[in-house]
């Protein structure tokens, strides 16, 4: 069905648009979940096929990595500064950066491996030259992490493939992501802004998930979604309730592996669970209207209320309050909303104690 829709759904009361070969975002659509692998793998591709394979038996939609061009995205000084963290891969911040990343072989690989599984792939283009390498990746859209959500040289640089740009919003404010996505509308029809806090974990008094309620408002040409760094699953559940069309979190084998994201990524238990609450807040939110639902009837044979008279009514009599009640029957005459409607009444014949009154009884 969704394969012979337009890109960009037009008529949609709110924006949409195919972020990947036959699956749709928007909120006509399910939630589209990213497990953001990151360089969670520690620069190991075992690993990093690993979380894949746990990713896809979680049932997410899309695997998620980050690729950098280190000379491009940092400056010398950067690259040479000393770095003596206990998360560090280098005695230099350029040489724990270069260890944990993927060769360009690697990606191939876990794109075609992802593939396989049924996953869609994607990363992080942290500058010009990885954003170049990801388009002849062929990844269905872009990612741009927080620390590029300002920088336009490389928005542009991406909107050129007219590829969908999924942009995360963390050390912004609301002024700049207004620019942002004025700017970005003008080169790619296809945005989605996730609201996102750039801290690892993040307290839950430093993540405003009604910031999401905010983004539909100001941004009605984009999908907006969640990008979540907080400990455990419930938080990134409630974006859902609050219109995130699109989940991303971090995905480990273990939180206390070395590597400042881990204390911020779901362990696959923690994965398949936030899966299956997402697809069942999905099912739990159902229509705006409110109706009797089908499986409340039997209750309602059970329980439900109706109004009954208080004492033998004779033919003729005009009905007061004090001679009819609301109780349970059984039979279903008048709902008890209708009370005083029938307040002033006329019966058409007899009425017993404790009877249901029904529309054919009354003048």
């Amino acid at each position: 069905m969704t394969a012979c829709l337009p890109d960009v759904l037009v008529d949609q009361p709110t924006a949409g648009f195919q972020i990947a070969p036959g699956r749709y975002v928007g909120d006509e659509f399910p939630c589209f979940i990213i497990a953001e692998i990151g360089q969670n793998h520690q620069g190991d591709i075992h690993l990093a096929k690993n979380l894949i394979q746990i990713a896809a038996d979680c049932g997410v939609d899309c695997v998620k990595f980050q690729k950098s061009d280190v000379n491009s995205r940092f400056t010398k000084a950067v690259v040479k500064r000393p770095y003596t963290s206990y998360h560090s891969y280098g005695k230099t911040y350029g040489e724990h950066r270069k260890n944990l990343e993927l060769s360009d072989e690697d990606f191939f690989e876990l794109s075609q491996y992802a593939a396989a599984m049924g996953l869609f792939f994607t990363a992080s283009g942290m500058d010009k030259p990885s954003i170049d390498f990801l388009n002849k990746l062929k990844v269905p859209f872009f990612k741009i992490g927080s620390a590029d959500c300002t920088n336009l040289p490389l928005l542009y640089h991406a909107s050129k493939y007219q590829k969908p740009l999924v942009v995360s919003t963390g050390m912004t404010n609301q002024a700049d992501v207004c620019k942002m996505y004025d700017e970005v509308l003008e080169v790619n029809k296809y945005l989605a802004i996730l609201q996102c806090t750039s801290c690892y974990p993040t307290p839950p008094s430093n993540i405003h998930l009604n910031v999401i309620k905010t983004y539909k408002e100001l941004f009605p040409r984009a999908v907006i979604g969640y990008s979540g760094h907080e400990v455990g699953i419930g938080i990134s559940v409630a974006a859902v309730t609050l219109g995130a069309k699109i989940i991303e979190r971090h995905i480990t084998l273990d939180h206390s592996l070395k590597g400042s994201d881990h204390i911020a990524s779901l362990e696959p238990m923690e994965l398949r669970n936030l899966v299956c609450e997402i697809r069942r807040i999905e099912e739990a939110m159902g229509k705006c209207s409110k109706e009797i639902q089908d499986c409340e009837l039997l209750c309602y044979e059970k329980l439900g209320k109706t109004i009954v008279t208080s004492k033998y009514l004779p033919c003729g009599t005009v009905l007061d309050e004090d001679m009819i009640d609301v109780k349970v029957a059984e039979h279903k005459g008048w709902d008890p909303i209708n009370f005083y409607e029938l307040i002033g009444r006329k019966l058409k014949h007899d009425l017993e104690e404790d009877q249901c009154i029904l529309p054919e009884d009354l003048l």
